[in-house]
């Protein structure tokens, strides 16, 4: 199980991942060479507002074919779930 996490980590810091966030009802991006991870810091790309963000990831969980990453996004000071593909 932990080689699993581990390639999944690898493999998301190497590639765009996209994702939806279905409590704000739009897609997010996270770019290329991030590192998501529990307690890292990230950078987002948030469709509906068009703009970069900056938010630490609190969790991240496999559920079937989707992973799922709940961020604090400092710039709103709200908690996000996002649902990556």
């Amino acid at each position: 199980m932990r080689k699993i996490i581990l390639l999944i980590f690898i493999t998301l810091s190497l590639q765009a991942w996209e994702g939806y966030d279905y409590d704000k009802d739009n897609y997010v991006d996270i770019e290329s060479g991030n590192k998501v991870r529990s307690g890292s810091d990230i950078e987002i790309y948030d469709y509906s507002s068009g703009e970069y963000r900056d938010v630490e990831v609190e969790s991240v969980e496999r559920y079937g074919g989707s992973i799922e990453v709940e961020v604090y996004d400092y710039d709103t000071g709200e908690y996000r779930t996002l649902e990556m593909d």
